[in-house]
């Protein structure tokens, strides 16, 4: 009797699989055709759908860099960005050290009683992301992108008025910036978190003071544009909006990446532990 029954387990196991299978490709399917019918009905979304900020010339305009005495971290250690040189080695988080090929550098002076809002760096207090990371507080540009869970995500779009928030060392009359020219795009531990290095894409290096060095080292021509080293995510994007839109179902069978809404929150929520 177990030898003529056994044929049939292994078929009705085989029909359940395909069953399952299949649900599972309807469910993706439809919530594929859901995310496509929201791509098409709102406007607000359609509008937002523009260039995306990485290609409008370093981020909006905005400078996208570190500031002056931020540690980065190298094979002999710890290292101040301004001390790095052409040639020094930096780690990145891919655990692959590499050689520095070039340093921008964005110089600015106060002119007035109070900085321009694009130029103050956003302070990302030490231990805001988590327990260890930063080790230190850390300072960098608005548009400086950070690597958070697989996705790059300015610094602008994290804050959160407490722990992540504008903010300059005090007794500063100038706003030092450097940023790191790399072989490729890649992520680096500044402080301790994984923050981008220089995104080069056709001629956004010469938004800095600097520029002339990188055009004689790398003359045109002789230099490619880079691809992005993660996902990169912001609030402003349609993209962001669509992940909003979609509800958490839909989200978890599209398996679709936390937005950069819910990273933000995120943080903030563990601003408010801290605090308490």
């Amino acid at each position: 009797m177990s030898s003529n029954k056994e044929p049939h387990v292994h078929l009705n196991n085989a029909r359940r699989h395909f069953l399952g299978l299949a649900a599972a490709t309807g469910a993706k399917a439809a919530a594929m055709g859901a995310l496509a019918a929201t791509t098409i009905f709102p406007a607000s979304i359609a509008q937002a759908m523009g260039k995306p900020w990485w290609k409008k010339g370093g981020g909006d305009g905005d400078p996208m860099c570190l500031l002056r005495g931020t540690s980065i971290m190298t094979p002999a250690g710890e290292v101040c960005i301004e001390n790095l040189q052409i040639g020094d080695l930096v780690e990145t988080v891919r655990g692959k050290a590499m050689a520095v090929r070039w340093i921008g550098r964005h110089v600015y002076k106060r002119s007035g009683v109070s900085w321009l809002d694009s130029v103050v760096p956003i302070r990302i207090a030490r231990h805001a992301f988590d327990a260890q990371t930063p080790h230190r507080d850390l300072y960098v540009s608005p548009g400086h992108a950070l690597l958070i869970d697989g996705v790059l995500i300015r610094a602008k779009d994290l804050v959160n008025g407490t722990s992540i928030a504008p903010d300059l060392p005090a007794d500063r009359d100038t706003i030092e910036y450097f940023h790191i020219v790399l072989d490729s795009h890649e992520a680096i531990l500044a402080e301790g978190a994984a923050a981008e290095t220089f995104l080069v894409a056709a001629n956004n290096h010469e938004g800095f003071t600097n520029f002339a060095d990188f055009s004689r080292l790398h003359p045109a021509g002789q230099h490619v544009a880079m691809t992005p080293f993660a996902p990169i995510v912001g609030l402003d994007s349609g993209r962001e909006h669509l992940k909003v839109l979609l509800p958490v179902g839909l989200r978890r069978i599209l398996q679709v990446r936390e937005s950069a809404h819910g990273i933000r929150r995120r943080f903030a929520a563990r601003a408010e532990e801290l605090a308490s």
